[in-house]
């Protein structure tokens, strides 16, 4: 990476930093704890036009780099907002990219602009409840009709769909096979419409702000307009937004450790006894330090995954590696931060007990450790396949 890019994304993370930081930690606070959408915040970053961070120009967006995108999410994790502000703005980075790249001009004129400007809130369809992390066994299905394709299944863990206008939906359009699992899945970019989709959402244990929801589809009707690409090849599709999304999380993760990591680190510093600040004692002082080195070799392995996407070469194994690292680091700082602050870690007026809550959803989702594992023993390695 050039000077000038090292230049680029100091800018953006010292603007970006600025702007999450008009939103202090108590505003975190009280949205975790009513449980409320932080639209505040989202309509304080679409004003600054980041929400179009990776829309290209002719389409109302910045079309900066996934580089910028993942400086943008570190910096907002990492003022405290957490993972429920990263969650509330990287809706708008990974969703859309199987539209940028696959969508018609049409689809791209009508729809690209008003999520740029913030006007249209995504929901992303993909998780069942049966298939699990095994994607080619899904059992929502699209049936063809005269002029478009009628849709009937289910999703769940479906983020912003108590308030998205539309939902990039993937269904089998034809039988899955042994040969080609993964082949006649399509992706929808289609109305999330109330009166053929229930909408429950689910009660859970950390970023109550950004709602988590199961969908009942029942005889949903999808216009051919509504198909991303062709017809088949949802899965393919679902790569230039998983691999983004990937490397968002990680560097999220990593900011939200940082995020504790600081309140630790203060409070090591204040906190006397036995005559002594704790963090005068290894035992405290060495944890925070090592989390501090695998939280920056989190980072390196992240930006570098993301600088491999801007250059459109391969970022699979990469990607995965930063998530891996990004939810281990991040988790680790966190649970170190809860043990620094002892008892006083209980007290949400030190919040790192959110941080906690909201780093651990991240070891399991949007893919487990173990399929990270999984993938680099097999893709990378080699090595028979285990599952």
């Amino acid at each position: 990476m050039s000077s000038d890019d090292e230049r680029d994304l100091d800018l953006i993370r010292t603007a970006t930093g600025e702007l999450a930081r008009k939103f202090g930690l108590e505003y975190w606070r009280e949205k975790d704890k009513k449980a409320e959408y932080p639209w505040e915040f989202v309509k304080a970053f679409a004003a600054g036009g980041w929400l179009g961070a990776m829309i290209p120009e002719e389409y109302g967006g910045l079309g900066l780099g996934l580089s910028e995108s993942a400086v943008m999410l570190h910096e907002i994790a990492a003022s405290g907002a957490g993972t429920s502000g990263a969650s509330a703005v990287h809706f708008y980075i990974f969703p859309p990219g199987p539209i940028i790249r696959h969508g018609s001009e049409e689809m791209k004129r009508k729809y690209l602009p008003l999520v740029a400007s913030g006007d249209l809130l995504m929901a992303f369809g993909v998780t069942e409840p049966t298939a699990g992390v095994d994607t080619s066994r899904i059992t929502t299905r699209a049936e063809r009709t005269s002029g478009g394709w009628l849709v009937n299944g289910q999703k769940v863990w479906i983020t912003n769909a108590q308030n998205a206008q539309r939902i990039l939906l993937l269904a089998r359009t034809s039988p899955r096979t042994e040969e080609r699992p993964f082949d006649g899945m399509t992706l929808f970019f289609t109305d999330l419409n109330r009166d053929r989709i229930a909408v429950r959402e689910i009660e859970k244990l950390g970023r109550a702000a950004i709602d988590s929801n199961e969908l009942f589809i029942d005889n949903l009707e999808v216009p051919d307009e509504d198909v991303v690409g062709e017809v088949g090849k949802g899965f393919s599709y679902l790569l230039d937004g998983l691999n983004p999304e990937r490397i968002v999380v990680a560097t999220a993760q990593v900011g939200l450790g940082r995020a504790a990591l600081e309140i630790a680190t203060q409070y090591a510093k204040d906190r006397v006894v036995f005559d002594r600040p704790i963090g005068k004692n290894q035992a405290v002082a060495h944890p925070l330090a090592d989390s501090w080195i695998r939280l920056t070799a989190a980072e390196h392995v992240a930006m570098h995954a993301a600088d491999l996407y801007d250059r459109h070469l391969p970022c699979g194994p990469e990607a995965n590696a930063a998530k891996f690292l990004g939810s281990e680091a991040g988790f680790q700082a966190c649970d170190r931060a809860m043990q620094t602050l002892g008892g006083y870690s209980y007290a949400k007026e030190y919040h790192v007990e959110r941080f906690w809550r909201e780093s651990r959803l991240l070891k399991v989702a949007p893919v487990s450790q173990e399929m990270v594992l999984n993938f680099i023993s097999t893709k990378v390695l080699g090595l028979p396949r285990s599952y």
